[in-house]
């Protein structure tokens, strides 16, 4: 069992403690064998692992993550939230973060999925806190990836000003770049520093040619929770410690940070190391899903 507080997992540490298997060089896009042999013993009675994507990123942003896990025993899904990646045909303005909640509770209902291993990647974490919240009995894990941590305090990704009521003069700025007023670009407002490395040629080519609008509501609709949303559940803050431009705030993990109940883990890549250390996030993620304690 991983331990709770007080170990922060150090790049030796992620290697070093993990299931049996082939370890490839860290950013080695290859596959991660399981332990010798087992495959056939072990292949679809794993866990099942949920993985949902962070803002103008679809479920093609995990895809090094899929088959080490699958020959690992563990079932994997990837799923695109409506209006973004290969759902961008069904953008509209009323797609918002309901929506995307919705998405990923109908594939865990009609999958009829029990203890998910529950992952989210960067604003994502207002998504898979909305779906914990509506399907508690069958979330096993909830991860977030270096993603943001809704607290009462802000209910919004992006809030509105407690005294007065109004957005951010920055935000309302930003807005005008909209593509049909509620369509956010990622190129108009941000480089691709904040999810690679400037020198990785390869993953760079892979965003720009895949990274596509995003709703604004999934951002600024308020999640609405009737059951403690995270609270009570067992739970992994990754934070990416690597990230070299931009790196991620304490306001982004929130109680993950200081709470003793949250499970915390420094994990020193980039913020999109599924793409940059698929090795070393395969083995982190086998890690956490052979892990039921609570």
């Amino acid at each position: 069992m991983i331990g709770r507080r007080g170990v922060l997992w150090s790049a030796a540490a992620v290697v070093a403690g993990m299931l049996t298997g082939a370890r490839g060089q860290a950013g080695d896009a290859g596959p991660v064998a399981g332990a010798a042999g087992t495959r056939g013993a072990v292949l679809g009675r794993g866990r099942p692992f949920v993985f949902v994507p962070g803002t103008w990123h679809g479920g093609w942003m995990w895809r090094h993550l899929r088959r080490p896990l699958w020959e690992a025993g563990f079932e994997v899904y990837t799923p695109t939230p409506t209006g973004v990646g290969d759902r961008s045909h069904l953008m509209s303005p009323e797609v918002g973060l309901e929506t995307h909640i919705q998405d990923i509770v109908s594939l865990i209902e009609y999958e009829e999925l029990e203890d998910v291993v529950l992952v989210g990647h960067s604003f994502a974490g207002y998504t898979i806190t909305g779906v914990a919240d509506r399907l508690r009995a069958r979330i096993g894990r909830l991860v977030f990836f270096d993603a943001l941590v809704p607290t009462p305090e802000r209910p919004a990704a992006m809030s509105r000003d407690s005294d007065t009521g109004e957005y951010p003069a920055w935000w309302l700025a930003r807005t005008q770049d909209f593509r049909d007023g509620y369509q956010m670009s990622f190129f108009d407002h941000y480089p691709l520093e904040m999810l690679v490395p400037e020198d990785d040629e390869l993953n760079r080519a892979w965003l720009s040619r895949r990274l596509s609008l995003h709703p604004m509501r999934q951002w600024t609709d308020e999640l609405v929770l009737r059951n403690a949303g995270w609270a009570g559940l067992p739970r992994t803050y990754i934070r990416c410690t690597g990230q070299a431009h931009s790196p991620s705030s304490d306001r982004m993990g929130g109680p993950a940070l200081t709470d003793p109940e949250w499970q915390l883990i420094e994990f020193p890549y980039p913020r999109n190391a599924m793409m940059t250390h698929p090795q070393a996030t395969a083995d982190l993620m086998l890690s956490l899903g052979s892990d039921r304690g609570k």
